[in-house]
Order: structure tokens, then C-alpha cells, then sequence
């Protein structure tokens, strides 16, 4: 007999938290798991593990962006391009483009763990199947 593959509407759920909570949620559920000696099934284990990952990613961006304004600041006629990125734009209700964007890919991901899906982000979800034994 072959193992349901089906994903528990708690396994979606945990997932679609996972990613709106910058892995919080899905860290809180690893150790829970350990602590309890549970099983994740792969559907679980490559959300949280992508959510973890992306988080860490985007932390280091971030990082990295701030460095980069710091020099172009310095440069007279440069220095207005991080500040247009940054811009507010009242067509987004406010957002800036980084906002929007970051704000539409975190959709993606919720809507598709909600779903049962497995989302894709290029060279992310790569490394992400390599880790968790998917593919």
C-alpha cells in the first residue's frame, strides 16, 4: 500500500503562516515536531524550509541595498536613483516599488501553499528541492 499523498488543510495552512510570518510560524512548527518526534511530510518541510530561507535572503538584500545607497548617495546625479525606487507611488496605494513587489511574490507564495501547491522562485525552490530530498 502506497501512503496518502494528500496535503492536511493544517500542513496549508501552517505554510501559508510560515511565509506571512517571515518563517516564524513554520520554525514554531519544527520544533514542535522535534519536540514531539513527528514526521513533517515533504509538502511542509519545503514550505517552511523555502519561507526560512527567503527570509534570511531577503535580510541580506537588504543589507547589501543599504550599502549600495550609502555610495550612491555620495554621487550628485546618481543619488536620485534609490530615492525613485523608493518613491512612494500613489497608482499602489502608497507603495513603493521594492513594497510592491516583495508584497506580490509573499502573495504568490500564501496563495500557493494555500492551494497545496508547491511554489517556484528560480534558483530558491532549486536549492530548497535539492535540500529536502524533492528532487
Amino acid at each position: 500500500m502506497q501512503p496518502s499523498r494528500q496535503i492536511y488543510p493544517i500542513e496549508r495552512i501552517v505554510s501559508a503562516a510560515s511565509y506571512l510570518t517571515a518563517g516564524g510560524a513554520g520554525l514554531v512548527w519544527l520544533i514542535i515536531a522535534t519536540l514531539l518526534r513527528k514526521h513533517l511530510t515533504t509538502f511542509l518541510l519545503y514550505h517552511i524550509m523555502q519561507s526560512i530561507f527567503l527570509s534570511i535572503l531577503y535580510f541580506l538584500i537588504v543589507k547589501f541595498a543599504e550599502l549600495i545607497y550609502v555610495i550612491l548617495f555620495r554621487i550628485p546625479v546618481i543619488n536620485a536613483i534609490p530615492y525613485l525606487i523608493n518613491m512612494p507611488l500613489p497608482v499602489f496605494y502608497g507603495l513603493s516599488i521594492i513594497q510592491l513587489l516583495t508584497t506580490v511574490i509573499i502573495l504568490y507564495l500564501v496563495i500557493t501553499a494555500g492551494l497545496g501547491l508547491y511554489s517556484y522562485i528560480p534558483w530558491v525552490s532549486d536549492i530548497i528541492n535539492i535540500n529536502t530530498g524533492r528532487k
